[in-house]
């Protein structure tokens, strides 16, 4: 990795590129410091610690620390991803959009500009719920219409910005911008959590009780590294031959190919999904300022990450399980939507291809369907034990961190993308290079 950054920085373009996108993630830094007109920041640092490791410890991870600091960029790119979401669901149950999509260049524009109104209208939803919620709480100074509309448009303007910017790395910088913003804002949590792991566990205890924690610390973080890494390498390559056949004069055709199905179908989209459901009853509750008593303060127990695997309390480890179908759940379904092995297979009958060994057409489907299923499952079990891993030493030994599995695997999995973009820049360049001489 070092090696290919070396050799890409010897490339003026390739450097441009990265030195544009660093200076954009500056901005992000700087502006997750600026805060909201009228908030009390003091206020809503102590009510967020108060919170411990539940629903929006995640959520102020992967907004890099700017929604407890209730900066400018709290929202950050959070509405823009769910609106993508929103979209990329959509586009599958609206034949408009299904159109649009297949339309190529000019109508994923019109589905991209379509997204950004829906990510500005998801921005001032959310920033409402903050403002009227947390407003009437304590959150700003003066609880006034003035003061909710300032906040609310201030907080509406940074997640637009952060649209733009993530945009613009895209189309100058290096990498999925939207991916990058996420991944910086991510690891610029991770030094503090570190040291606080390290305050909590290695800290004042004797010399080999430090030592043994510190190796189980970091023995435990880069055991999940390698997971995910295994986790998003896998592929079942489905090998397709293509017949012969005569256009004009000559014999085309007969080439061997595959197709590459990832274990890791869905990504991290099922973490996503299985959270978000797991945790929005919790938020409203807060927004409502409903602190958790008698039999719904009961089940919130059961949703609420603090609560599972803990040692003296394990009926409400029940709730880990509910998040464990969910994320199952989800694997199949993320995928159901994303690939349609139907489709595939008339592709493949059309074009000549056949899988050696299966008929064309619905047999081929069918075996698609079956090594799908099955891969499917792989994915979503390793999904599993990566995202709750952190919850389950968070129960057994009190290790609050805002980070977890779902923020590994979003790391890993940009870090390497953004890498094979490099090196497939740096391949594209050698080329010209040969070309021209």
């Amino acid at each position: 990795m070092l090696t290919t950054l070396k050799n890409a920085f010897k490339i003026k373009e390739i450097r441009t590129k990265i030195l544009f996108t660093l200076a954009m993630l500056v901005v992000i830094r700087l502006g997750s410091q600026l805060p909201v007109p009228g908030v009390n920041r003091t206020y809503f640092a102590e009510w967020f610690a108060q919170q411990g490791g539940d629903a929006f410890s995640f959520f102020d991870a992967i907004t890099g620390g700017s929604f407890v600091n209730m900066s400018i960029l709290a929202l950050n790119i959070n509405p823009y991803i769910t609106s993508s979401i929103i979209m990329q669901l959509l586009t599958i149950a609206i034949p408009k959009l299904e159109e649009m999509q297949r339309d190529g260049e000019d109508g994923r524009k019109k589905i991209a500009s379509i997204t950004r109104y829906v990510t500005v209208v998801l921005a001032v939803v959310q920033a409402a719920a903050m403002s009227i919620g947390f407003g009437r709480q304590g959150l700003l100074v003066t609880y006034n219409a003035v003061n909710v509309i300032t906040c609310i448009a201030a907080l509406t303007a940074g997640s637009a910005f952060m649209m733009w910017v993530g945009e613009r790395i895209t189309e100058k910088g290096i990498g999925n911008g939207i991916s990058i913003v996420l991944v910086i804002n991510i690891v610029s949590r991770l030094p503090q959590d570190l040291a606080s792991l390290f305050e909590q566990f290695v800290i004042g205890k004797a010399p080999a009780t430090a030592v043994l924690a510190a190796c189980v610390i970091i023995g435990i973080i880069v055991l999940m590294v390698v997971l995910v890494i295994i986790l998003n390498a896998g592929v079942r390559k489905i090998p397709v031959q293509y017949a012969k056949k005569v256009q004009g004069r000559k014999m085309v055709g007969g080439q061997t190919s595959n197709i590459p199905l990832k274990v890791n179908t869905s990504g991290v989209i099922p973490v996503i999904f299985a959270s978000s459901i797991m945790q929005t009853p919790i938020i409203i509750c807060n927004f409502a300022g409903y602190q958790g008593t008698g039999f719904w303060g009961e089940v919130l127990k059961y949703l609420n990450q603090n609560y599972w695997c803990n040692k003296s309390q394990p009926i409400y480890t029940i709730g880990m399980l509910v998040y464990i179908l969910l994320v199952i759940f989800f694997a199949y379904f993320y995928t159901s939507i994303t690939f349609n092995p139907l489709m595939v297979a008339d592709n493949m009958k059309r074009q000549g291809g056949f899988i050696p060994g299966i008929r064309p057409g619905k047999p081929t489907s069918d075996y698609l369907t079956r090594v799908l299923n099955y891969l499917i499952f792989v994915g979503a079990v390793g999904l599993v034990v990566i995202a709750i891993l952190p919850y389950v030493f968070s129960g057994l030994f009190g290790a609050h961190i805002s980070f977890g599995g779902t923020s590994l695997i979003i790391i890993v999995s940009v870090i390497l993308e953004t890498m094979k973009q490099v090196e497939s820049q740096m391949l594209v360049r050698n080329y010209k290079g040969f070309l021209n001489d």
